[in-house]
């Protein structure tokens, strides 16, 4: 069996079997090029044969090439899932691959915007557009991610079966995890507008958001969309897409929300993941004290 053979096998797998995002796929398959180019297995079994101290090796000289915590502990993860696939096809009762600790990373707190950047940002995405069913598209997208608190990809991967919006969305997140969340008036309207206005014919099967030549929109342009709002408005490098879903729960747990309820409705697969929201939440309190308590200011 060819290294070629294993990669294809691989990538079908995560594109079809697990439903993986095409960043994932590529990510994950040119880790796993790069781990077979150096060493000699030719088969599923010979990968699965493989245990913790060829995983700590690939790990050490890919560290030795720069890369920093955060792209190690990807590679790793994704090194695992690798080793954990070949397992299974080689039949291995347990599938499970070796413990390895990865590095520590030090999480950072997502950098939300504030409601009324937030309602900035959206308006003046539409308003810098070249064309205005474009305008229309990129706001509807932005307030998905702001008044529903999807991710872009899921956004993104709505079909035209979705529209109109009712009340209610179901969105496939991460891992094929299916959620529902509310859809505000605002946001069904504004997702409407766009496929009044929209030139290419409304198709159930197809992308509910297309690009300006009718194929699927990528996120990369509703970024760069975002990044010229971002700079029209004097915003930091840190508003980009993916702070309006921060800004969604953030503003949400300040209103009241409960964490069990916040994490069903950002497709949070473990509590964990929802509680960092209370330390934004802990952290903006403190900026507004400081900033306005008189002691501060003396």
């Amino acid at each position: 069996m060819s290294e070629g053979v294993l990669l294809n096998q691989w990538r079908e797998h995560l594109a079809m079997g697990r439903r993986r995002s095409p960043h994932t796929v590529r990510a994950y398959v040119a880790t796993a090029e790069r781990w077979l180019e150096r060493i000699d297995a030719a088969d599923w079994g010979a990968l699965a044969r493989l245990g913790p101290g060829d995983l700590r090796m690939q790990l050490a000289l890919r560290r030795a090439d720069g890369l920093s915590n955060v792209s190690a502990a990807r590679e790793l993860s994704a090194l695992k899932a690798f080793l954990a696939y070949a397992r299974e096809q080689a039949g291995f009762a347990d599938a499970a691959p070796p413990r390895v600790r990865g590095p520590r990373i030090k999480k950072g707190l997502p950098r939300p915007v504030t409601p009324d950047e937030a309602a900035n940002l959206v308006e003046t995405v539409k308003e810098t557009s070249a064309q205005d069913w474009i305008g229309a598209r990129d706001r509807a997208v932005l307030l998905l991610l702001y008044g529903a608190g999807l991710r872009i990809a899921e956004a993104l991967s709505l079909k035209g079966s979705d529209a109109p919006l009712g009340e209610t969305l179901v969105v496939t997140g991460k891992g094929n995890k299916q959620r529902v969340v509310p859809v505000l008036p605002l946001v069904r309207a504004a997702v409407a507008d766009y496929v009044r206005r929209c030139p290419f014919p409304h198709e159930p099967a197809q992308p509910l958001f297309r690009g300006a030549k009718g194929g699927p929109l990528s996120q990369g342009m509703v970024q760069k969309a975002m990044a010229r709002a971002r700079i029209a408005l004097g915003l930091p490098a840190t508003a980009t897409p993916h702070a309006l879903r921060h800004s969604f729960a953030t503003h949400l747990l300040g209103a009241g929300a409960d964490l069990r309820s916040l994490q069903e409705l950002l497709g949070h697969a473990s509590l964990g993941s929802t509680q960092i929201y209370t330390r934004v939440d802990a952290a903006t309190m403190l900026e507004a004290y400081r900033s306005a308590h008189p002691r501060e200011k003396a």
